[in-house]
């Protein structure tokens, strides 16, 4: 279930646009939001909220990295590999940040404080090697600068 605030707020953006479709992006932030993460239980939620075919609002959330497709830590750490990140040494900042929590690439720490991930690009190229946690970008990263940061998100 949604708040009665977010219920409001996906019917007045119904009828501000003409397909209902147009809404999806938006209600699954909400649920997100609310819950953490998107359950098939809320895909379909958001489905009939929608009016809309279950597998429409599936496929929306397998296509975007952005929605979490089961439960993460508080702190998602995403550390870009692509391209300008894996030349300026991305892959020693996922290993060190591997070490430093004792998890691998898509796994959880106990205490549900982090969990990592691969991003594919995230459009910080000349600030490589970089990370995003929640909203915040965090560039030109170095073994020291990914301690001060888990100290600070501890």
């Amino acid at each position: 279930m949604l708040s009665e605030q977010n219920l409001t707020r996906i019917e007045e953006l119904k009828k501000r646009y003409q397909s209902p479709q147009s809404v999806v992006l938006e209600a699954l932030w909400m649920w997100q939001d609310e819950h953490g993460w998107i359950s098939n239980d809320g895909m379909k939620y958001v489905a009939d909220l929608l009016g809309i075919p279950h597998h429409h609002v599936y496929g929306v959330v397998t296509f975007y990295t952005m929605f979490n497709k089961q439960p993460v830590g508080r702190h998602k750490l995403e550390v870009c590999t692509n391209v300008s990140c894996m030349l300026r040494n991305s892959d020693k900042i996922l290993s060190h940040i591997e070490n430093r929590l004792n998890i691998k690439v898509g796994e959880t720490t106990p205490d549900k404080r982090f969990t990592l991930v691969e991003a594919e690009c995230l459009g910080a190229c000349g600030y490589a090697p970089m990370l995003q946690c929640g909203d915040e970008y965090y560039e030109n990263l170095n073994e020291a600068k990914v301690d001060r940061l888990l100290e600070e998100l501890k």
